[in-house]
């Protein structure tokens, strides 16, 4: 495949050197220094296109990939408010898209583990939840898109946590994250239940980007032609 890498900094580099050693090419690269080179045209030049840039470019970068006609892989977060947006104009565009908020193969099964956790703590009414993430200081948004997303997931299977606050919170309604950012930091997500008798403590620790731009070139690789919305649930059959 000839793969668009939309966003070139540290990610989208180690994602090319993946894609490489995969028999793929990085047909076109666009960072900031290049974006006149993000047209149409030479987005039309290439398979798919992997996205990683900012919440504040994501959504227009998104659009104009399925615009030009060719899949497209996000893993930028902090714009998901604009999803079903972008769901509607792929859809419109009978194109195909995969958001995540973390590509990991460990990331997504502990996904899994999360919800299964909640589910079987949800009548457990004396253990009080809370979350951790940790990321270097260069991470712009918090908390992490996979926190929300480990939130969201916690929030569905215990009736009492209402929504979730970036902060330290006394109202039992709402299921605290607390986000730092630090170097080096290897990105670490935590979620506790913690009682007077004992906690129970789930982590996921990563070493290296290269599981995300290992998934991330496995996304494109599945999406490439066929149309639709996905996630990696689709293609890790989870």
């Amino acid at each position: 495949m000839k793969i668009a890498l939309i966003g070139y900094g540290k990610m989208g580099k180690i994602i090319e050197s993946v894609a490489e050693e995969r028999g793929h090419t990085a047909g076109l690269k666009i960072d900031i220094d290049n974006i006149a080179q993000f047209t149409k045209g030479n987005l039309q030049t290439c398979d798919v296109a992997i996205e990683f840039t900012g919440p504040h470019s994501a959504k227009e970068n998104i659009l104009k990939c399925l615009d030009a006609g060719i899949p497209v892989v996000s893993g930028s977060t902090g714009w998901l408010e604009d999803k079903a947006e972008i769901d509607n104009f792929c859809k419109e565009k009978n194109g195909s898209f995969l958001y995540a908020s973390n590509f990991s193969v460990g990331v997504n099964i502990f996904f899994e583990l999360n919800k299964k956790l909640a589910q079987l703590m949800k009548q457990q009414d004396s253990y009080e939840i809370s979350m951790e993430e940790i990321h270097h200081t260069q991470k712009k948004d918090a908390p992490s898109g996979t926190a929300i997303t480990l939130a969201e997931q916690v929030i569905e299977a215990i009736p009492l946590k209402k929504n979730w606050v970036n902060n330290e919170s006394e109202n039992s309604a709402e299921l605290v994250i607390i986000s730092k950012r630090e170097d080096p930091a290897p990105g670490t997500h935590s979620i506790k239940y913690s009682s007077v008798i004992d906690d129970i403590e789930i982590i996921h620790t990563a070493h290296s980007r290269q599981g995300f731009a290992l998934g991330a070139v496995l996304a494109a690789e599945y999406i490439h032609d066929k149309k639709g919305i996905f996630s990696m649930k689709d293609i890790l059959g989870l």
